[in-house]
């Protein structure tokens, strides 16, 4: 059982940036793929970025450019750089872990991203 928990959500104006943690309970380099995910309110989650345990990164079209994800595996911690954010950007950011050995998802609880005017 992996446990996610997010951190660094919160409200920041529009162009600005902010960078999102997502610290796993164990070793993330035996997890195959971590990605944020998100949801704003009446929409469907769906999927921001996500990175390998290669390093392989994948953006949804309408972040690249301005959001970075990393790992650190020595901290087993993912981050989601945010940059040049805009009001559209507000949502529940979710962090997932993808265990292809059990073929298990796990997910955080989510934290609150507001971008304002």
């Amino acid at each position: 059982q992996v446990q996610l928990v997010e951190s660094g959500g919160g409200l920041v104006q529009a162009g600005g940036p902010l960078r999102l943690s997502c610290a796993a309970s164990e070793n993330i380099y035996s997890i195959n793929v971590m990605a944020w995910y998100r949801q704003a309110p009446g929409k469907q989650r769906e999927l921001v970025a996500a990175i390998t345990s290669g390093g392989t990164t994948n953006y949804a079209d309408s972040v690249k450019g301005r959001f970075t994800i990393s790992r650190d595996n020595a901290k087993n911690t993912v981050y989601l750089q945010m940059n040049s954010l805009k009001r559209e950007d507000t949502a529940v950011y979710y962090c997932k872990a993808y265990v292809a050995g059990t073929g298990m998802n796990y997910w955080g609880k989510g934290t609150q991203v507001t971008v304002s005017s």
